[in-house]
């Protein structure tokens, strides 16, 4: 964005424009899968836990599954887009 602020005919660009909306999008989607993963991890842990379902669960050797966590604080940031 700092790109953008220095160059006012860039920010005008339309591609450029595009470029920024189509991250955002992006962005979007991977915190979407994220909590869509971290939803179906937690509702197998719940059944793996409960009462008749951990009875099939135990005998088949299911296991708990972790959640989706980024430990790395780099890996949290968003990724920089340079422009040559």
């Amino acid at each position: 964005m700092a790109v953008a602020e220095r160059y006012p005919d860039l920010k005008a660009n339309v591609n450029f424009l595009d470029l920024q909306n189509k991250l955002s999008e992006v962005e979007g989607d991977i915190e979407k899968a994220r909590r869509y993963y971290n939803g179906n991890v937690r509702e197998q842990n719940t059944l793996i836990e409960k009462f008749p379902s951990n009875v099939i669960a135990n005998s088949f050797g299911f296991a708990k599954s972790a959640f989706f966590e980024l430990d790395d604080q780099a890996e949290k940031k968003a990724p920089s887009v340079k422009f040559s």
